[in-house]
């Protein structure tokens, strides 16, 4: 080492030594340049040549003296890098002394949320300190929606009112002309949903609580016209296809409380929202063993429909009955006032003239309804 880079060292350390508080980390410096001058100022540099075993020594020339300017610069390049260090060791030395953790200056720097995830069930709780805007009030935070206000005025032409038809085959007998006589008083719009040979006896064949489930959303009525029961004296069964309650004249108390349930749930289903709910009932039959199972299972929902006094029911059973309450095949038609034939052959559904009929009571059901909620028709 020449003497102009012993001089940068010992000018470091004696600068390091003043301007520092700590003294014993000059010292080292010191005693280091000083230790380092002295060994290399009698030391020639080694190095292996090409010959094994042999050392080469290489003997430096000569420099010349550099010139003030060059000397200036590598003083100020050595204090550089000396004042670079002690900072360095200040900082570590001083996290040292404070205990601090960076961790916790940026959570506390971060926007005043935290994220505490709960390693058991892997959800995440985020709590957020509330942000007071100018003024002194709080931010709103009232979600936005695009969903338009229901209307709960009459139904008008601009605004008809919407009314879902479901249930079994019989929905599927007097649901287009009752389409057809709604259609005529300008103010409601109909949609129709029928299953063949379904009902609330058999949701293995046909789930009608998942079906209404699935529809309701998606016609969103305001007045619903439901009929079930035309195939639902027999055993009980769930979902998975097993019977619970066998047949309805042996098991009577059992099955009319189980079916009675059922009938009332799905009322209230329909009725959720405050939906006007029209429950169609069943005609008998003309083999009396058939209509006396059928008679037990009308009661069942006569009885939950009485529990509901929201619920309007249409008394199939009697409007299709003869002057002593049995079966019966021609019914006085309304719109002439003539008697007619309204069975279909199988004694128990009706034909068009039949349907027509229940349609007509069916509608004008529905017109009260309209009328009482302010419709001019």
């Amino acid at each position: 080492m020449d003497w102009f880079t012993r001089r940068v060292h010992a000018d470091a350390a004696l600068v390091f030594t003043r301007r520092t508080s700590y003294p014993l980390v000059a010292g080292v410096l010191r005693n280091f340049a000083t230790s380092a001058s002295s060994i290399r100022a009698c030391r020639s540099r080694r190095h292996v040549g090409p010959y094994p075993g042999r050392s080469v020594i290489e003997h430096s020339a000569p420099r010349r003296r550099p010139s003030s300017r060059r000397y200036a610069l590598r003083r100020i390049g050595a204090l550089a890098v000396v004042l670079f260090a002690g900072f360095v060791l200040f900082r570590g030395v001083s996290g040292l002394l404070a205990g601090g953790d960076d961790g916790v200056a940026d959570a506390e720097g971060s926007g005043g949320q935290t994220t505490d995830a709960n390693a058991g069930n892997g959800s995440e709780t985020v709590a957020s300190s509330i942000v007071v805007e100018p003024g002194g009030t709080e931010p709103d935070d009232t979600v936005p929606t695009d969903t338009e206000p229901v209307s709960t005025g009459p139904a008008t032409a601009a605004d008809p009112a919407q009314v879902f038809i479901v249930g079994d085959s019989d929905a599927g007998t007097f649901g287009p002309y009752l389409q057809t006589l709604l259609d005529g008083t300008g103010v409601v719009e109909t949609s129709l949903d029928y299953k063949v040979s379904s009902g609330l006896a058999r949701p293995d064949f046909f789930n009608w609580p998942a079906e209404i489930d699935r529809k309701l959303p998606e016609v969103n009525p305001d007045i619903v016209v439901a009929t079930f029961g035309g195939n639902d004296a027999q055993g009980l069964a769930v979902e998975s296809g097993e019977f619970i309650i066998g047949d309805p004249v042996a098991n009577e108390g059992e099955w009319t409380e189980e079916y009675q349930q059922r009938v009332g749930a799905v009322m209230d289903q329909l009725m959720e929202g405050g939906r006007t709910l029209i429950w169609v009932g069943i005609p008998n039959d003309d083999n009396p063993d058939v209509t006396a199972r059928m008679a037990i299972q009308d009661q069942a929902a006569k009885a939950a429909a009485a529990e509901r006094p929201d619920v309007i029911f249409v008394d199939t059973w009697t409007r299709f009955s003869g002057r002593d309450g049995g079966w019966a095949e021609f019914v006085i038609d309304p719109r002439d006032g003539e008697g007619k034939d309204v069975r279909a052959d199988d004694g128990f559904h009706l034909n068009q003239t039949g349907a027509e009929i229940l349609a007509i009571d069916i509608a004008q059901a529905i017109r009260d309804t309209l009328r009482a909620q302010g419709s001019a028709i």
